[in-house]
């Protein structure tokens, strides 16, 4: 009746409000890590330059001479690991951890999606003579060697701040997957078809979890593999469909395209509901 159409609403306004509250919180807690990263990367551009000078000081008292374009191994070496140490802190503020091992350095990638954790990847870099990757547990997925070659030797801190690009990206495609198949299920046609990258999703649903038929077929894709948002949908329905079914099917399209999959799902099936 009109009273439980009430309470529906009012308890619709509550979430939304309790999730604005909370994206204001995450985005002011962005903004004060974004700054602390800066001030940090400032501190570690102070630093080696300082570190800079006293190299160069330090040689002019051995009496060594050399060419400054030049430097000794040794020097490089010692440069790298310094440099990877101040990376360190400045990424423990993006999800990115690391500790020196004898070889190297081992990195620990964080992901999460939406203020979830999700899951963890290590990779262990060698650093001499020149860096390297040693070891990973990331998925045979991820184009690591792409981007490793592409930045491993000219960036470091550019190759991980991509890498964890990469991977918060997947688990975050993979996370809304499979939020929509463990609690939209009854919507869903079978099992949501879905490739290992998560960057392509294909399934039959409805928008009421009471009704048997499964009306309008989507297809997300993901070009963008640093995305968690799709770069092309499509919602389609039968041609013989009526006129309200290809309206909403155009309105899901734009759901999709700017919400995660399991709120858009939890939106229009809302709106439904209070239709029905």
């Amino acid at each position: 009746g009109v009273f439980a159409h009430l309470e529906l609403l009012e308890a619709q306004a509550y979430k939304a409000a309790v999730k604005q509250e909370e994206s204001e919180q995450q985005k002011e807690k962005l903004a004060g890590l974004r700054a602390r990263v800066q001030e940090l990367r400032l501190q570690r551009d102070d630093l080696r330059a300082k570190l800079d000078l006293q190299q160069k000081g330090q040689l002019g008292k051995e009496g060594v001479v050399s060419d400054p374009a030049q430097p000794s191994p040794r020097a490089v070496v010692e440069w790298k690991i310094k440099n990877l140490m101040s990376m360190l802190q400045v990424f423990y503020l993006t999800g990115i951890s690391g500790k020196l091992t004898k070889r190297g350095v081992c990195f620990c990638i964080s992901t999460a999606y939406e203020g979830t954790y999700l899951d963890s990847y290590h990779l262990d870099l060698l650093t001499k003579p020149e860096v390297q990757i040693y070891r990973h547990s990331l998925p045979v997925f991820i184009p690591l060697q792409q981007i490793a070659k592409k930045y491993l030797q000219t960036d470091i801190r550019r190759f991980l701040a991509v890498l964890s690009d990469h991977l918060n990206a997947y688990v975050g495609r993979r996370y809304q997957a499979d939020q929509l198949q463990e609690h939209f299920s009854e919507q869903i046609e079978g099992t949501l078809q879905r490739n290992s990258l998560c960057n392509l999703l294909v399934f039959n649903y409805n928008v009421s979890s009471t009704s048997k038929t499964f009306p309008f077929h989507a297809r997300l894709l993901y070009r963008d593999l640093c995305c968690s948002l799709p770069t092309e949908v499509d919602v389609s329905c039968a041609s013989d469909a009526p006129a309200a079914l290809a309206e909403m099917a155009a309105a899901h399209v734009g759901l999709f395209r700017r919400m995660a999959l399991h709120k858009a799902f939890s939106s229009f099936s809302s709106a439904g509901e209070s239709m029905d």
